[in-house]
């Protein structure tokens, strides 16, 4: 979802919406990926239907994903400091939903193949990040809340035109109805952090062309006509 008010099912949004969350990545890549960052129950009866779906989408989750935060620097021998918060039925929404920001095309895969549902629920699990906790834990429960008012079936199961309809009333804070605002503020949220995993993986920095962290087997320094211009020569 890009700030665009809408996405119509076509190849060209999607591509649109993936170049706004490059451009978005790119411009946070010089600060830790944390910086870069800028609620209601289901109706009794869809409990169970609801857990059901969650589990089943949970099992087939990657279970880590992009690693890296303030809290968590030690890349080469990440740990598990923290209970991660996050339900599978919340799981189970929040893949489909950052699948549906992030879907896969020609230039790279969807969010959920990267690990970003399982870093998003690391990031709001850990102690600092109670308020987008809540936040993400709310959006979530509304987005199977609307689904079911709407369609009759939880988010997760919904079908692509289906879910776009839904982002679209959520997916641009001014443009999103008194009734919607809360909703769009965690749409909002959930972009962000989609982006900031998934441009922090592997798949997601081959899309950006970053080339750093690769050794170099020499280093020749500047070029003399450089150094020229810089009066270093």
């Amino acid at each position: 979802m890009s700030h665009a008010p809408k996405t119509p099912d076509n190849n060209a949004a999607q591509a649109s919406r993936r170049d706004v969350l490059k451009a978005m990545a790119a411009g946070a890549a010089s600060l830790p990926v944390a910086h870069a960052l800028g609620r209601r129950a289901l109706p009794i009866a869809s409990e169970a239907a609801a857990a059901a779906d969650g589990e089943e989408i949970a099992a087939n989750a990657p279970r880590t994903g992009p690693r890296g935060t303030p809290s968590d620097p030690d890349l080469l021998h990440p740990k598990m400091d923290w209970p991660r918060l996050l339900t599978a039925r919340e799981l189970a929404t929040l893949t489909v939903l950052s699948d549906t920001i992030i879907p896969a095309d020609a230039h790279g895969p969807a969010a959920s193949a990267v690990g970003v549902p399982a870093w998003i629920n690391e990031y709001v699990s850990h102690s600092t990040s109670a308020r987008d906790l809540v936040r993400v834990r709310g959006g979530l429960a509304w987005l199977d809340s609307e689904s079911l008012k709407r369609f009759g079936k939880v988010f997760a199961k919904l079908g692509e035109s289906e879910r776009h309809q839904l982002c679209d009333d959520i997916c641009f804070v001014p443009n999103a109805k008194p009734g919607f605002k809360a909703a769009a503020r965690f749409f909002d949220l959930v972009r962000d952090l989609s982006a900031s995993g998934y441009y922090s993986s592997d798949a997601g920095m081959k899309d950006l062309k970053y080339i750093g962290n690769v050794a170099l087997p020499k280093f020749d320094g500047p070029p003399p006509e450089v150094l020229k211009h810089l009066g270093l020569a």
